[in-house]
């Protein structure tokens, strides 16, 4: 169901509710190198939502020795290479399901 929304005098839009983790929820993924404990969602192979709990934060040996870089989003943090092999190994074991699956990449990967 829509929402109705105003963005001023005049003017009214739809707002969708967003309801993506109602058919695919975040599941849970350890890094086998820190333990950092996230939730994860994967949309396709290509793209990968990560929550980062305050303590996953704080036991990432990644996240925590990253310094900024320059510019305005130097301090964003690119990823973690540990826990993306966690990642990576918990979708290709099917622990992490991904909700667009590319019918020719599995062909691909079957061979």
């Amino acid at each position: 169901m829509a929402l109705p929304h105003h963005d001023g005098p005049g003017l009214r839009h739809e707002v969708r509710p967003d309801v993506r983790l109602d058919d695919a929820p975040m599941t849970p993924v350890d890094c086998a190198t820190c333990g950092a404990h996230v939730q994860a969602r994967k949309s396709s192979w290509e793209q990968t939502t990560i929550q980062w709990s305050t303590e996953a934060v704080e036991a990432c040996f990644e996240r925590r020795t990253t310094t900024a870089r320059p510019g305005p989003n130097g301090a964003a943090f690119l990823g973690c290479t540990a826990l993306g092999q966690a990642l990576r190994e918990a979708a290709v074991s099917g622990a992490l399901p991904v909700l667009d699956v590319d019918p020719a990449r599995q062909r691909k990967e079957s061979v």
